[in-house]
């Protein structure tokens, strides 16, 4: 039961990304057809991540109360029909209106994939014991590079059989195409997930494993926790989560500052062209795919399940990376073309094989700072701080307008710092997981 249930986390949550960054894929070939107003499409893509970042936290309460089958299921399915409904809905010659028209219905979309992340952390909290649990979550948080790295071969595929239909819109295959695996996946989760051991009348993975080492709740020994214990005396008033909701902040900074900037920052420097800077990209996702397993690994076998020590040896590494990139992709060191761009290379994998290891860990940390039947919440609380003032707020925002005031210099130097907070933000927390292990 356990891999089975495992497996459709796995594949439900890779689901959630063939629906999420469809429009990033789409977008050009819309504004050429005069579709989209290209002075807000920007706009209309980050309505994703605002709208994610807080459903994710109040749903990640929702899904504590709610069973995570349905719950999983239940999204998936309604984030691939707006999809759908992008893909088909006909557009006019109104730019505005038609920006306006995407811009909410991503919105929806950003809501809905706040249904992927709770049900799953509600999963690994009830069907995986706290000193397996890091290497388990570090597999299963593969699942979203293979997700975004399905997309883009889905949507050619998408784009490929709309051409072939006669379509003289090819791009909204790019949404339709992906939606309908989506909601093939959805089916098999259906298949597969249960909501925790007890309701298949199997005993607790606590007692099947013998691991009592997470934490309990206090006078509740149901399923279903009061709204007021869930929001106040497991989450606000939880100090060491508070901690680990602000090192996820600076995690997020590392992972889209670099991440979502170096096309832009490489092409502007001159070091590699359009096409080149995009592989550079997928080089530094896929390696993070195994930097992700690798420190899951590391810290069940080497730190017995304590993830702050882990997080605080990827974070440096991080800094050093983004360091490596900055003044190499600066021309600061004198060297030929060819070594300038191997250097980048490096670096960003250095940057890729680390950052998704603290990404992974911090959603961990989360859950083992409250009981089981709080996981979604705690869950939610800290990608709150991840999406909205890492990604949104931090690496968009705030990075691209230090970009425009002060160049690309200021702009990498916010990221090193930002690495740096986040190295003393993680051992804040080596102490209280050494005693609550």
């Amino acid at each position: 039961m356990r891999i089975k249930v495992f497996l459709g986390a796995f594949l439900g949550y890779a689901g959630y990304y063939l629906v999420r960054k469809n429009l990033s894929l789409a977008a050009p070939d819309m504004i050429s057809d005069g579709i989209l107003d290209a002075a807000k499409v920007g706009l209309a893509m980050s309505a994703v991540s605002i709208a994610y970042a807080f459903s994710k936290f109040i749903m990640g309460s929702v899904s504590d109360r709610s069973d995570s089958r349905k719950f999983l299921t239940i999204g998936l399915v309604l984030s691939a029909l707006t999809m759908i409904a992008v893909g088909v809905l006909p557009y006019g010659a109104n730019t505005a209106l038609n920006t306006t028209i995407i811009f909410a219905l991503m919105l929806v979309v950003g809501w809905l994939s706040g249904f992927g992340w709770p049900p799953c952390g509600r999963i690994m909290a009830h069907w995986f014991s706290q000193n397996e649990r890091s290497f388990k979550m570090s597999v299963w948080n593969v699942s979203h590079t293979v997700g975004s790295f399905s997309l883009g071969f889905l949507a050619i595929a998408g784009v490929g059989l709309a051409a072939d239909l006669g379509l003289v819109q090819t791009w909204r295959g790019n949404f339709v195409f992906p939606a309908l695996i989506a909601l093939a996946i959805a089916v098999f989760c259906w298949i597969v997930i249960r909501d925790t051991p007890e309701s298949c009348g199997l005993p607790s993975v606590q007692d099947w494993r013998n691991d009592y080492s997470g934490v309990k709740s206090k006078g509740h020994s149901g399923e279903k926790l009061p709204f007021k214990t869930l929001f106040v005396d497991y989450v606000l008033k939880n100090k060491l989560l508070w901690v680990v909701a602000l090192s996820n902040v600076f995690v997020y900074l590392v992972r889209y500052g670099v991440g979502d900037w170096a096309p832009t920052f490489l092409q502007a420097k001159g070091i590699m062209t359009a096409a080149e800077s995009k592989v550079a990209f997928s080089v530094h996702n896929i390696v993070g795919a195994v930097g992700t397993i690798l420190c899951g690994l590391a810290t069940s076998k080497i730190f017995k399940g304590r993830c702050a020590p882990m997080n605080v040896i990827c974070m440096l590494a991080c800094m050093l990376g983004v360091g490596i990139y900055w003044v190499v992709g600066a021309g600061y060191i004198d060297m030929s073309p060819a070594m300038q761009k191997v250097l980048v290379y490096v670096a960003l994998c250095l940057i890729g094989f680390f950052i998704y290891g603290p990404v992974a860990l911090t959603g961990v940390q989360a859950l083992n700072l409250v009981p089981k039947n709080a996981a979604g919440t705690a869950a939610g609380f800290v990608g709150l701080f991840g999406y909205f003032l890492g990604d949104a707020v931090c690496s968009k925002i705030f990075v691209g307008g230090v970009v425009t005031a002060a160049g690309w210099d200021a702009a990498n130097l916010t990221i090193v710092i930002g690495a740096g907070i986040g190295v003393l933000l993680c051992a804040m927390l080596i102490p209280s997981e050494k005693k609550i292990a």
